[in-house]
């Protein structure tokens, strides 16, 4: 009787170790140097009709301070091409913004292997959503890795540490740089050309990191890619007594009124000629007006606010009656009032209803609402079937990441376009591609052009950036058009700045 315990008890432990042994093979783990375990897997895409082989690996990096106390585990996906010399390959490091924002739009959007599969003119599908593969992923050109800074997708402060640290731009710009500076080192990438891409407030930290790297470690960088950027928040955002972005605003208001058909017909004929007209006018008689302020006569009043009311699709009187400074959050509920419509802050393309059309302001941001859910939805399912990621905390699209510092400009805005000078300046191969969607009032891209002209560059200097644009709004990838010019436009731009042929 004992032996034949003793031989099923033997057959128990084979059985737990065979189970084991599969699990281990089913979700195969690579440590790093420093102790923390990378879950790796294999897979494939194909880009431009080729076969990309690359190999993911997705989890923590230790973040310590000066003293080698762990403060954050910092969680990133990296996909590396296989077969080739990853010391010689470039790599792009990526995050979106907020702040407070994850990767996941960029990460899900276009840039990596897999995308969110939408209509082409970016409306999200009926659910459950659907992942495809990504025939416009930058694997061809770049090694990828995306970043979440702490208190977004899975980083965490360490326990005992207090998130706020973490939680401001000067406390931001140190952390995702340190997580940068180390891994150089854990995956040996020092000798790669080596790119940043940032979306929204990620191009902000986009920029400051081109100085903090440069300064503070040394690291030169070949190129930068500014996603619907917002360099100067004095251009972008709008205080009584801040008149600069009500001007700078003028143009995106035309460009969504020219999408849902509320200008002039001589307007309607071109939406180039009109933007082009509408941007002569905001910085011409309308910025001058808006200097002038009670100084301007109630007959120049009436003259502004005609023309306004031409370029922007609004009533003259309601131009009036905001004193001819309409808010964008009342310009999303104003322009399609009489049609019971509110438009997108992300992408003015959108429409939306809300409870009533008598308010000033909307509900909820339509175009936020139709790729928050998709998105949300497909990363959690790809960690945890694709890139066999398990874990039990959720991940977070939106960390609680305010109050957000900026003691570092106390009584001023912050510019970050300066901080782009200087590294600029310090590095003269440095390469900017900047993208804007016409029809994105989160960072207009007027403002982008406007603040990229007041960096007072050199022209050997200014010659390093090219701007593109795209007929779409904040996350213009999401449009299957732009997102295929994107493509376009960013392998030019990694040939234009690394070489590579």
């Amino acid at each position: 009787m004992r032996k034949i315990l003793f031989s099923l008890l033997l057959l128990f432990i084979s059985f737990i170790l065979f189970a084991q042994k599969e699990q281990i093979k089913e979700s195969p783990k690579e440590l790093s140097p420093a102790g923390v375990s990378v879950v790796t897997t294999k897979n494939s895409v194909t880009i431009g009709g080729k076969k990309i082989d690359y190999t993911a690996l997705t989890g923590y990096l230790d973040l310590k301070n000066d003293t080698g106390k762990l403060i954050a585990k910092v969680f990133f996906t990296y996909y590396r091409k296989d077969a080739e010399d990853a010391a010689k390959r470039p790599i792009c490091f990526t995050f979106n913004g907020g702040p407070g924002s994850s990767s996941v739009w960029l990460h899900m959007g276009g840039l990596g292997p897999k995308r969110v599969l939408l209509q082409d003119d970016g409306v999200a599908t009926a659910p459950p959503y659907q992942l495809v593969n990504n025939e416009y992923s930058w694997l061809d050109k770049t090694d990828l890795v995306f970043i979440d800074p702490v208190s977004t997708g899975f980083s965490r402060a360490a326990p005992g540490e207090s998130p706020k640290q973490f939680h401001g731009y000067v406390e931001d710009i140190s952390s995702v740089g340190s997580f940068i500076r180390h891994f150089l080192s854990r995956y040996e990438r020092w000798a790669s050309p080596k790119f940043l891409a940032g979306e929204s407030y990620g191009t902000t930290r986009a920029a400051g990191l081109s100085k903090f790297l440069e300064d503070r470690y040394r690291i030169y960088i070949n190129g930068i890619f500014l996603i619907s950027a917002v360099l100067n928040f004095g251009t972008n955002d709008y205080y009584v007594g801040n008149d600069l972005p009500r001007a700078l605003y003028i143009p995106s208001y035309t460009a969504a009124a020219w999408y849902h058909k509320k200008l002039a017909p001589e307007l309607q004929a071109d939406l180039k000629k009109a933007l082009k007209e509408s941007e002569t006018f905001a910085l011409g008689e309308y910025a001058s007006a808006l200097l002038k302020g009670g100084w301007m006569s109630e007959a120049e009043k009436d003259k502004i606010a005609e023309k306004m009311s031409y370029y922007t699709g609004l009533s003259k009187e309601y131009c009036l009656q905001a004193n001819l400074r309409v808010e964008e959050s009342r310009f999303y509920k104003e322009l399609r009032r009489k049609d019971g419509l509110t438009i997108g802050r992300l992408d003015s393309r959108f429409t939306g209803r809300d409870l009533d059309d008598a308010g000033e302001n909307i509900s909820f941001d339509p175009s936020f609402a139709n790729i928050d859910g998709p998105f949300t939805s497909a990363l959690n399912d790809y960690f945890e079937r694709e890139l066999n990621f398990k874990e039990e905390k959720g991940y977070d699209i939106f960390g609680s990441v305010y109050p957000w510092n900026y003691n570092n400009v106390q009584n001023q805005f912050l510019n970050v376009a300066e901080s782009l000078r200087d590294a600029m300046a310090k590095n003269p191969h440095l390469k900017v591609y900047i993208g804007c969607g016409y029809y994105d009032f989160a960072t207009p891209y007027y403002i982008a052009q406007y603040d990229v002209e007041h960096m007072f560059l050199r022209p050997e200097q200014r010659k390093n950036i090219k701007f593109h644009f795209y007929e779409a709004g904040h996350m213009y990838y999401i449009n299957k058009p732009c997102l295929i010019q994107f493509k376009k436009d960013v392998d030019a731009f990694f040939d234009w700045s690394s070489n590579i042929k």
